[in-house]
């Protein structure tokens, strides 16, 4: 439920913007960062958990399971934040994943099975689309813009 949470109320505040907020929004203390940190890493390694006991039988291979997640999310985490915040809509498609990681855990805990498969093609096409989507703005660029209207008389220059 707290992925959801999360993930609902990040989404709803890109969508409807700051400007609205200002007022009410406190600014996030150190402490609470930490504190909603450690609880996605929480949730992230009982699903690690999860789906390491789901796939494996053997304890040394959930355990090495869970210690790559891990290690994987410490050492690139910086750089895939800073990608995240440079491309907004990347940021929005890692929210709704989130959304659709959180609405599966909460079907499949009323016992109702999802079928993986489709999870994973979803996310992949997706991502798919994305990337199609940033090379097609990576090759976008500004329109030229004039720095001042010319007077043909005398060959002056005014400021626009």
């Amino acid at each position: 439920l707290f992925l959801l949470a999360k993930s609902t109320f990040e989404i709803h505040e890109k969508l409807e913007g700051e400007e609205e907020h200002k007022k009410a929004r406190l600014k996030a203390s150190f402490a609470s960062v930490l504190i909603q940190i450690m609880l996605l890493d929480i949730v992230f390694s009982l699903d690690s958990v999860i789906t390491a006991i789901g796939m494996a039988n053997r304890v040394a291979i959930m355990v090495t399971a869970v210690v790559i997640a891990v290690g994987f999310m410490m050492v690139f985490a910086g750089a895939i934040s800073a990608f995240v915040h440079r491309r907004p809509t990347v940021k929005m498609l890692a929210l709704s994943f989130l959304l659709l990681i959180g609405v599966t855990l909460i079907a499949e805990g009323f016992d109702q099975h999802i079928s993986k498969g489709y999870i994973y093609f979803a996310m992949a096409f997706s991502v798919f689309v994305e990337m199609l989507n940033l090379r097609i703005r990576a090759r976008e660029t500004e329109p030229v813009r004039l720095r001042g209207e010319v007077s043909l008389q005398a060959g002056t220059h005014s400021a626009a």
